[in-house]
């Protein structure tokens, strides 16, 4: 059974919700916009979402992400383009960036060549 992913909104729509969930909607709607073959860190994330110094909640904001945004999160590095997420999550997010041509050297990715920079991109 296919399901299409649900825009970002329509999940948490109906009465307001904590402070938290809007922070964490706010982090999701950014991570939706990560384009194929660029990446974000959770600091980069968390600053696109106006949140200062907020790397960590931006990582508890994709932990408890509904699977049915169906968000990019293979996209989102921990810092200085390590991937954070243990054993088979980390592998999996590997490859679907390797598939997305993303450049690695070792175990981190290449930040300078596809780091997602919106300010700049067309």
């Amino acid at each position: 059974m296919s399901r299409e992913p649900l825009a970002v909104g329509e999940l948490l729509a109906g009465p307001p919700a904590a402070s938290a969930w809007i922070r964490y909607q706010e982090i999701w709607s950014v991570v939706a916009r990560i384009p194929k073959g660029q990446v974000a860190t959770y600091g980069d994330v968390a600053r696109m979402a106006g949140i200062v110094r907020g790397a960590r909640q931006a990582g508890r904001a994709m932990r408890l992400c509904p699977p049915e945004l169906a968000l990019p999160w293979h996209r989102v590095l921990a810092a200085g383009g390590r991937i954070a997420l243990p054993g088979e999550r980390g592998r999996e997010q590997r490859r679907r960036l390797e598939r997305e041509n993303v450049p690695f050297v070792g175990a981190r990715v290449r930040l300078e060549r596809c780091r997602w920079e919106p300010e700049t991109a067309q």
